[in-house]
């Protein structure tokens, strides 16, 4: 009996593979855990939450932090995801010389209903073993936030909230910054 075993990518040939036009330029992949994914399409309550979250979170901020929409964070050896939403911290060269890193991140925030399950689980465990302090879910099966904090090692986040449609929430490292969670959420 002979065994297969799935090739794992690193960062560095992930990049190679781009640069060798392996991907067209429509493939909407991202590579997790050394495994490159083919992203789900994106349904119209994600495309307006997605819209409406980033408004909301462009008057918010400002010029604290840098807000990036379904741009590559680095996790070195063998991740760069593209998380729906994330900010970062401000940088002169607005990460030009690299994507941000486990450390530049404030905040990852992704939008999930037909990923739902996966974002809990494999997106979830991937943030929190990068360090990464602060990961929220706008959850559009259930219509409410999900926010995950409070790292503890190996075992991840320690803490999950709720917060529901109507609610509000103060941005992690910002905590004056308060998120109106009613126009966010689609219809």
């Amino acid at each position: 009996m002979s065994l297969t075993t799935a090739k794992r990518f690193t960062i560095a040939e992930y990049h190679r593979l781009a640069e060798l036009s392996f991907f067209e330029e429509n493939d909407r992949v991202e590579l997790i855990k050394g495994e490159i994914i083919q992203m789900a399409a994106k349904g119209t309550p994600h495309s307006v939450c997605s819209t409406r979250l980033y408004r909301e979170l462009f008057k918010l901020v400002v010029e604290e932090a840098i807000l990036r929409g379904q741009e590559p964070i680095i996790i070195p050896d063998d991740s760069e995801p593209e998380p729906d939403l994330v900010i970062v911290r401000n940088r002169p060269d607005d990460y030009l010389e690299a994507h941000p890193s486990p450390s530049d991140v404030l905040l990852v925030i992704e939008i999930s209903n037909s990923t739902l399950k996966y974002d809990q689980d494999v997106k979830l465990s991937v943030y929190a073993e990068a360090g990464i302090s602060d990961y929220w879910i706008f959850n559009l099966v259930n219509n409410y936030l999900e926010p995950y904090k409070d790292l503890q090692g190996k075992y991840g986040y320690r803490r999950k909230l709720i917060f529901l449609q109507n609610e509000s929430v103060s941005l992690p490292y910002f905590p004056d910054l308060v998120l109106d969670l009613s126009k966010v959420f689609p219809g």
